[in-house]
Order: structure tokens, then C-alpha cells, then sequence
């Protein structure tokens, strides 16, 4: 049995402890918030804590789940490791390239497992689309997009995140990590342009930007992120693999919302494009939903540690995507190509 405390109760917090709960091979031991949050009912009689040092000490869990703001993924990683603790932490999983080398350093120097929250990797229609590009062979181009029309509460949490991160580096470590699996090759250059949309959020930050990514077989990989009411969710969802030999492209149907969290993960149809040789339509139908996806993460955090699995190359390309999109966000406010 692992036992957990959860650090950071949000959205993903929250998800996370559920699959905790339900999850045989976990028993949680604590949660930490800053705040005293509303939590769902499965999560009520758990000793709920606001110090995170503190809970650390005295709980001494296998286990610490880090679902708190980016600006302390590294330092409460790295508490976490040298208490003996494994950790799976959400993306991003620092805010600088130095902390997330950090992080990782630690992680191979305590022999302690370090999961970082990419969700997709335990998503099978992801993966299909990954394993689909591959066999068509490099170079590719990427063209992937998430923007989201928020408003209300959501709007209230994206500003949150924006006092220290960018969409593009918030959520584009997702699809650079995308990029990172189907093609082998280091990223080298990066080139991004941003736009601050909205009074509501910091001087100095931006809601919407993209990059451009070059890698170093000649791959090109263009990403975009947007959040806020003046969003358009018109072609919000832009999801294209290219190769010389053809094309993956998951195709969404005309009703889907860029509000619902679950469109982020769905992909309803899988179409594969061979030259030559026509169009094939996966039906995706009955792909799992955001809590299915989070349950299947932490049952892989539970095989990691386990099965004692080689987590290297997946550290490795946490520190990739994070430095493409750091990189990006220099660039946007740089106005200049950023190498790497």
C-alpha cells in the first residue's frame, strides 16, 4: 500500500486524490491547501492540512502528489524526494529550466521516482496517434493548438496561473512532449510571438501567444495557446501530424466546446492519411473521460514504483518540452529566436 499526501487541491488536485481514493494500491494519508477548499465528498474525512513542511515531516508518506502553482513544483519536489517520498507532480514541472534539471538530479540521486502530470501519455487514442506517426517516418510537422474561450470561474483560474506562467508554457509542455515522443531528435531553435488580450491579467503577462519549434532532423513544430472571454473557439482545436508519407489528424466533431475540460483530452476521430494509399477513420468513441485519464495516470505511478520502471527518458523529455516552452516565452518577450 503507497501512502500519499497531496499537496494542492484545484482541479487537478482534486482528480488526482480521487483516483487516490479509489485506487487500491493507495491509501491517503493527508492533503495540504493553502486555502480550505470544497471537496467532494469521497475526500471529506481525510486530515486535511496548510503547512506543507510540516505535513511532510510528520506524515512521512511513500508518496507526495504536487498539485500546487508551478512557482513551487521544484522546491516541494525536491522536499519531497530527500524525505524519502517519491513524487508525481503536474506540469509544468518547474518554471525554469535550471529548477526542472534540478528536480531531476534529485530524483536519480535519491533513487525516488519522479512522474510529471502529462496525461496524454496514459491516453490511448494519444498514444495510437504517437505510435501512427512514427511508423509514417520524419521529418514531420507539427501543427497542434489548445485555446479556451474561459469565462467565470475558469477565467478566475486561468488569471491565477497567469501570475507566474504563460498558456504557452502551462499547456504547451503537453504537446511539445507530444512532439519530443514521436520524433527522437533534440530540439534546437524556438521562435514565439504573444499578445496580452485582457486588462484583467498582470502587466508584463500575455493570454495569448505561439512558437514555432525547429528540430534537429529538420521537424518543425508550430503550437498556440489562448485563454480568456475573447477567445474564439472557432478552430480552437488543431490537432495535425505531417509527414513526406502522410498524415495522424484527430478530428473533432462540429459541437465540441473549447470550455469543456474533457475536449481537451477527447479526440473522437482518429484519421490516418497515407500517400498513395487513401484515408483510414478511427472511431474513438469510447475513450476515457479527464477522471478515467487521471485514475490511469496514478495506476502507472503505482506500476513505476512497483516494477521499479526506467523513468529516464520520460525525465528527459520533461526537461525538453519545459525548455522549448521557457524558450518560447523568451522569445515572445525578446522579440528574437531563442537557441537551444
Amino acid at each position: 500500500m503507497i501512502r500519499v499526501l497531496v499537496a494542492g487541491l484545484g482541479n487537478m488536485g482534486i482528480s488526482h486524490a480521487l483516483a487516490y481514493h479509489t485506487g487500491p494500491e493507495f491509501r491517503i494519508v493527508g492533503l495540504v491547501n493553502r486555502s480550505t477548499p470544497d471537496l467532494p465528498p469521497e475526500l471529506r474525512d481525510y486530515p486535511l492540512g496548510h503547512d506543507y513542511a510540516e505535513a511532510l515531516a510528520r506524515l512521512k508518506p511513500d508518496l507526495v502528489c504536487i498539485a500546487t502553482y508551478s512557482d513551487s513544483h521544484a522546491d516541494f519536489a525536491v522536499a519531497a524526494m530527500r524525505a524519502g517520498a517519491h513524487v508525481f507532480v503536474e506540469k509544468p514541472l518547474a518554471t525554469t529550466v535550471a529548477d526542472a534539471q534540478r528536480v531531476v538530479d534529485c530524483a536519480v540521486r535519491t533513487g525516488r521516482k519522479l512522474v510529471v502530470g502529462y496525461i496524454l501519455r496514459h491516453h490511448p487514442s494519444w498514444q495510437r496517434l504517437i505510435a501512427e506517426a512514427r511508423a509514417l517516418g520524419g521529418p514531420y510537422v507539427f501543427r497542434l493548438n489548445l485555446n479556451q474561450q474561459s469565462s467565470g470561474p475558469t477565467w478566475d483560474v486561468h488569471k491565477a496561473l497567469m501570475r507566474t506562467t504563460p498558456p504557452i508554457v502551462d499547456c504547451g509542455v503537453h504537446y511539445v512532449d507530444v512532439m519530443c515522443q514521436i520524433t527522437d531528435a533534440a530540439p534546437v531553435e524556438v521562435r514565439g510571438m504573444g499578445l496580452r488580450l485582457s486588462d484583467e491579467i498582470a502587466p508584463g503577462m500575455y493570454n495569448y501567444g505561439h512558437f514555432q519549434v525547429l528540430f534537429g532532423d529538420g521537424s518543425a513544430g508550430w503550437y498556440e495557446a489562448g485563454w480568456g472571454p475573447m477567445m474564439s473557439d472557432t478552430a480552437f482545436f488543431v490537432k495535425d501530424v505531417v509527414s513526406p508519407n502522410g498524415a495522424v489528424s484527430i478530428r473533432m466533431p462540429e459541437s465540441a466546446r473549447s470550455d469543456d475540460i474533457d475536449t481537451h483530452t477527447r479526440t473522437s476521430t482518429l484519421r490516418i492519411h497515407r500517400v498513395g494509399a487513401g484515408d483510414e477513420d478511427l472511431n474513438m468513441a469510447d475513450e476515457p473521460g479527464h477522471q478515467d485519464l487521471c485514475d490511469r495516470e496514478q495506476a502507472f505511478v503505482a506500476r513505476a514504483i512497483a516494477e521499479d520502471i526506467d523513468l529516464s527518458r520520460h525525465m528527459t523529455d520533461a526537461v525538453r518540452s519545459l525548455a522549448v516552452c521557457i524558450a518560447a516565452d523568451e522569445s515572445v518577450r525578446s522579440g528574437a529566436p531563442v537557441k537551444l
